[in-house]
């Protein structure tokens, strides 16, 4: 606009006195104006919307402005006392525009707006204000006010302006803040929503969407894949002894080896608990196997805590694609399987799955969930095999047996009960045949003692005396007439709760034995601790009375006569092996020579008419 307007002034009026005047100012603006031009090019080119030093690129506008605003002060001096009427109020029109227009446009400096307008209109006004043509000093007049009103109007511009510009910094410092905060919770619900909060490793909602894009790859290149389920062991341990800190601890310094290992984090979560998924993508069978032996070394080293070190190790299930399965929800669930059963194999090792531990663990759940229904369904029924006296062949108690029959298949006790055991069933189960085996032996015609298993869990039990003692009460069934048996991994656990709860329920007048003594924890310190009343002789030293196991009878017997203990020797089969054991001073005999368990119903049967008889004639020709 300066350059246009400054084209008109000089060329449109011929001014013959001004003429060289005229041009040397126009090319100086010329100048001015292009320095100016070249300076706002370079502007935009190499500094607008970047980080620079504002202040300078600030001080050469001004700069500019305040040039080009002397230069029309210049002009306007210059011409003035020559220039006809027409010239003269052409230009104090154009000027005053000028200094209109600043008003607004150098609105964003205050002190620039004012001075502009003030140099374009005052010094010129002034000037013809002092001339004694009194159109000039009514132009003078016009252009000063006008001059005074434009500087009081760009200070007001400006100002608001100013407090526009502070607003807007305000505003975008505001929505700056607001976004990070935004952005802060954006993170934060991504964290929850895939980030497990103790370890930082992915969930298993992110792991499962990661697991299930990177196998569709895999099915896409035809590549294998292989997916550990890692299981920590002796943590359960650590967090109940030591308390929830450590194993706290314990976790995220597992979660950091195991990110050690893992080349795609994405492919890495904690499953739940002390449970760690990795899947290998690219990865066969043997290299699986490699790299999970390589993880529980890693993870058996030692964890600091609180300066003292603690040790754990890592059971590794391992499942592969293709060819145990070929979605991520049966990758998972095969190899936890496999880790599942790794763990009671041998544990800190790994196991890959197969088909015939599939078929196994598929057997497992189906046992698992029929014996959970199975009192409801009636399924359960007890079968009793007699312990007969050493001396006489009497039946001085029968042993109560669980039978399980599900549908057509008899199901047998070696297979569920460790099921029961592992899965808590046993209790609701022991409860059941406990109350069944004491109705069952007072319905009897004479009094014969009814020996019950009893587990460990059971025996554990806070509430286990009171079942006891309600079982007998609600039978009617003497409390003499009950015989526990317990095992001897009972003292695997705290021996001190477990030999004063048996001392209780011998002070009700109920017996307890050891069952399958000599196979699992015995020790001379366990039998003088414990008092039982007798002492079961497992079977397999029985089956070996004519070997090793004639020793070893031997020596029972004597422990246990020094205690004064009796002796019940199961597995007896022959009629060679039950006077053997009388003559080394057994006191009774169970096993199939005298009888394989009875049904329920046969019982009453078998009382008065047993089968086998020892004589004394017998028993002193063998010794």
């Amino acid at each position: 606009m300066s350059l246009f307007a400054a084209s008109m002034l000089v060329f449109a009026f011929d001014n013959t006195n001004l003429v060289e005047f005229k041009h040397a100012w126009w090319w100086v603006m010329l100048a001015i104006i292009s320095v100016r031009l070249i300076d706002s090019i370079w502007w935009r080119a190499r500094q607008k919307g970047t980080e620079y030093n504002g202040r300078h690129a600030t001080l050469r506008f001004i700069s500019g402005t305040f040039a080009t605003a002397f230069m029309w002060c210049i002009y306007c001096l210059g011409v003035y006392a020559s220039a006809n009427t027409v010239e003269l109020a052409s230009t104090i029109i154009i000027v005053a525009a000028m200094a209109g227009g600043a008003a607004s446009v150098l609105a964003a400096h205050k002190k620039t707006a004012m001075s502009y307008s003030f140099i374009l209109l005052v010094p010129f006004s002034i000037a013809l204000l002092l001339s004694n043509d009194d159109y000039r000093q009514v132009l003078g007049v016009l252009g000063l006010s006008f001059g005074l009103v434009m500087s009081i109007s760009a200070k007001k511009a400006a100002e608001f302006t100013s407090q526009a510009i502070l607003l807007k910094n305000e505003n975008a410092s505001l929505v700056e803040h607001m976004e990070a905060q935004v952005e802060k919770r954006t993170r934060k619900i991504y964290e929850l929503s895939n980030l497990d909060p103790l370890t930082g490793l992915y969930n298993r909602t992110a792991f499962l969407n990661h697991l299930k894009l990177t196998l569709e790859h895999c099915v896409t290149q035809h590549q294998p894949m292989a997916l550990l389920f890692i299981d920590l062991d002796g943590f359960k341990k650590i967090n109940d002894t030591i308390g929830h800190d450590a194993g706290d601890q314990i976790l995220t310094q597992t979660a950091q080896r195991l990110k050690e290992h893992c080349v795609d984090q994405q492919l890495l979560c904690r499953w739940g608990g002390d449970e760690f998924l990795i899947a290998l993508p690219n990865t066969q069978q043997a290299s699986a196997v490699a790299q999970a032996k390589n993880l529980i070394e890693h993870i058996s080293q030692a964890y600091l805590f609180e300066n003292t070190q603690l040790s754990l190790g890592a059971t590794i299930g391992i499942s592969l694609y293709p060819q145990h399965a070929d979605n991520e929800l049966q990758l998972i669930q095969l190899a936890d399987m496999a880790m599942y059963y790794q763990k009671k194999r041998a544990i800190s090792t790994s196991g890959v799955f197969s088909k015939e531990l599939g078929d196994k663990l598929v057997r497992e759940q189906y046992l698992k969930d029929g014996l959970a229904r199975a009192i409801e369904n009636k399924e359960l029924s007890l079968s009793f095999q007699p312990i007969m006296a050493s001396d006489n062949s009497e039946i001085c108690a029968f042993e109560a047996l669980l039978r399980w029959q599900k549908e057509q298949e008899h199901i047998s006790p070696a297979e569920f009960i460790p099921i029961a055991e592992q899965h808590g069933l046993i209790r609701k189960i022991g409860t059941w045949v406990l109350n069944k085996a004491c109705f069952v032996a007072a319905s009897w015609p004479k009094p014969i003692a009814v020996s019950v298993n009893v587990s460990v869990s059971q025996l554990q039990s806070d509430d286990f005396i009171t079942i006891v003692e309600e079982a007998l009460l609600t039978s009617g069934l003497p409390a003499n007439l009950l015989h526990l048996e317990i095992t001897e991994s009972v003292f695997s656990f705290d021996k001190d709760i477990m030999i004063a709860r048996i001392k209780i329920l011998q002070s009700r007048g109920i017996k307890v034995s050891i069952d399958d003594f000599g196979t699992e924890y015995s020790s001379l310190s366990v039998m003088q601790d414990l008092a039982v009343n007798t002492v079961k002789i497992d079977r397999s030293f029985v089956s070996r009375l004519d070997s090793s196991g004639l020793a070893i009878v031997q020596a029972v017997v004597n422990i246990a006569h020094a205690f004064d203990y009796l002796v019940v020797a199961e597995g007896v089969e022959t009629r060679e092996q039950a006077i053997i054991l009388q003559n080394l001073g057994v006191h009774f005999s169970q096993g199939f020579y005298f009888s394989k368990p009875i049904p329920e119903k046969n019982v009453l049967q078998f009382i008065k008419n047993p089968c086998v008889k020892l004589t004394h004639d017998e028993v002193r020709l063998t010794s």
